[in-house]
């Protein structure tokens, strides 16, 4: 069977939890977590490379056992490793890694001292309450354990559109490798950018269905069949995610691509405009009475019912219907738009790149512009910069910009906003800076008044720039911290500093409803990569994604701007 890099990545993972909660070496965990870093980020399967006879150990972050390991998965399917930590571990322990907010450290605790190893033992014990007298919980843990619970089931149900991207990919591919197909589309909450999907929804346009099913169902990822129909076939892949083949006819391709594409809420609203003008609108066109007067494209969709073209990702009925029919749709943004990014790591802390590797690759993307941001000392785990090797870096910045062309490196911080709100690093080094990024990276479980504080009293700080993954989620592991987020945008416009999209595909973070708050409040947002290799970059997709479900247009996004005009709106904040 084919694997993606997104299975490897995955084993990986699971390899780096069950050694943290066993305590291993830190540093053996962390290669684990680096290599699936790198494999979620890569731009081509590790199996095509494998078969090209690439050196996997030139990848950031992969050795030679690891690259062992990548082909023993490629080849078997397997991975011995993992297999053999499974047996020396209570069954269950994978199952609470996968509930936000456990950490392997503090199923490592669960484990050991209250001999808790499966979701259930875990909620008996949350409601018993005997997790607030556990080391590193208390009661507040222990409600919003019982909090998560009752939300957990649904949300595993759904992965990261990262990951489904791998599968869907693959999938559009494979299909279109049957003779008469025309067009191959991933629909659903996929097409309109979900943070996450619950299954994919594919749509295929063919004359003849019968060759479509016949080779759908023969994917070699197919672990069950579900159904098979004439022009329908669901089918579950051995990854567990579900998938829905649909063939139309050419004729009716875009009505199903509409229909298929979503949301429901969106739907019912146009379909009621469309009941007002005598029509109905289905799966396979447009009517009025019998006859179909559209639906070969999308476009002849809305133009039956009075309006333009509307894109996927705002298909959510917050509005965009009124703006259509008012002839205000926003313009929204794309990748092309982005002149550079202000958010990476190199090997001077957690990143897998140099300086230069990471300047050439920003080159490549077209870019003329890349803003270096390393962690600040304390984050001691990363290596992050304290004063003096932050000043080597800005020197080597300084002396490659003097040798570089068509890139300009900007010198910056990921600086920690400390408990207090104020900033690691001293004034007359920050001083030093192009920008400075604050970030949250402890104390997420402040109360909603003392997280909003701190972080106000950060951003009136004279040297703080933008505010990086404003509300610290991490998606299906890390709940968002309680924060007035609203008041922390309209902070941004009268300081006139900026806020972060971040483009990790586990954080996408900000949220696309205040993404669209920042919009209306005037707030310039920077979508950032938070690249940690060269090939995160890639990642900045994810994030034009989100920008475009808060309908964010060109000269809403910060790094959409000439360098000259950017040098200017950075030197306004600081």
């Amino acid at each position: 069977m084919p694997i993606h890099n997104a299975d490897i990545a995955a084993i990986f993972d699971e390899i780096a939890d069950l050694l943290e909660i066993d305590e291993a070496n830190p540093f053996r965990i962390r290669a684990y977590r680096n290599a699936s870093r790198t494999l979620q980020g890569l731009g081509e399967e590790a199996k095509t490379l494998l078969e090209q006879g690439e050196d996997l150990t030139k990848l950031p972050g992969i050795g030679k056992d690891l690259a062992g390991k990548i082909a023993e998965i490629v080849e078997s399917g397997r991975c011995l490793a993992l297999e053999k930590l499974r047996k020396a571990s209570a069954p269950g322990l994978t199952e609470l890694l996968k509930i936000p907010g456990l950490g392997p450290r503090r199923v490592h605790a669960l484990y050991h001292e209250l001999d808790i190893h499966t979701p259930e033992q875990l909620l008996r014990a949350a409601r018993d309450a005997r997790l607030r007298h556990l080391a590193g919980f208390g009661e507040k843990s222990e409600a919003r354990i019982l909090e998560t619970m009752a939300t957990h089931v649904q949300q595993t149900t759904r992965i990261k559109r990262a990951l489904a991207a791998q599968y869907a990919q693959a999938l559009v591919e494979y299909l279109q490798q049957v003779g008469g197909v025309k067009q191959v589309t991933v629909a659903g909450s996929y097409r309109r950018c979900r943070e996450t999907v619950g299954d994919l929804d594919i749509l295929v346009s063919a004359e003849h269905s019968a060759p479509v099913m016949d080779h759908f169902v023969a994917y070699d990822e197919i672990i069950e069949v579900l159904a098979k129909g004439h022009t329908r076939a669901t089918v579950i892949l051995r990854s567990g995610l579900q998938v829905d083949v649909r063939v139309v006819r050419q004729a009716s391709y875009g009505a199903a691509l509409y229909y298929f594409t979503g949301s429901k809420a969106h739907n019912i609203a146009i379909r009621r405009r469309a009941q007002q003008r005598g029509l109905k609108i289905n799966e396979y066109g447009v009517y009025r009475k019998e006859k179909q007067i559209a639906g070969e494209t999308e476009v002849s969709v809305f133009e039956a019912v009075g309006l333009p073209w509307i894109a996927p990702e705002l298909r959510e009925n917050r509005g965009e219907i009124e703006a259509a029919e008012a002839g205000t749709l926003p313009q929204l943004v794309g990748l092309a738009d982005l002149k550079g990014d202000l958010h990476a790591h190199t090997r001077a802390t957690d990143g897998h790149n140099t300086l230069r590797e990471m300047a050439a690759a920003a080159r490549a993307h077209g870019w003329s512009y890349l803003a270096i941001t390393e962690h600040s000392r304390r984050l001691t785990m990363v290596h992050g910069l304290d004063e003096k090797r932050l000043l080597k870096q800005i020197d080597e910045i300084n002396r490659l910009n003097d040798e570089l062309s068509g890139i300009i490196l900007l010198k910056g911080i990921e600086v920690d906003i400390l408990d207090d709100g104020r900033l690691d690093l001293p004034d007359r080094l920050l001083a030093k800076l192009d920008l400075v990024i604050g970030a949250v990276h402890s104390q997420f479980h402040l109360s909603r008044a003392k997280q909003t504080e701190r972080i106000l009293k950060a951003m009136d700080h004279p040297h703080f720039t933008m505010l990086a993954h404003p509300s610290g989620r991490l998606l299906q592991e890390r709940e968002p911290y309680d924060v007035d987020m609203p008041r922390i945008i309209r902070q941004a416009r009268q300081r006139g500093c900026f806020l972060e999209i971040n483009a990790q595909p586990d954080r996408l973070d900000l949220i696309d409803t205040y993404c669209q708050l920042a919009k209306e409040e005037g707030v310039l947002l920077c979508i950032n990569s938070d690249a940690h290799s060269t090939g995160d970059f890639d990642n900045l997709a994810h994030g034009i994604g989100q920008a475009r479900r808060g309908w964010l247009e060109k000269r809403d996004v910060l790094n959409t701007r000439p360098l000259r005009q950017l040098r200017t709106l950075l030197k306004g904040t600081m």
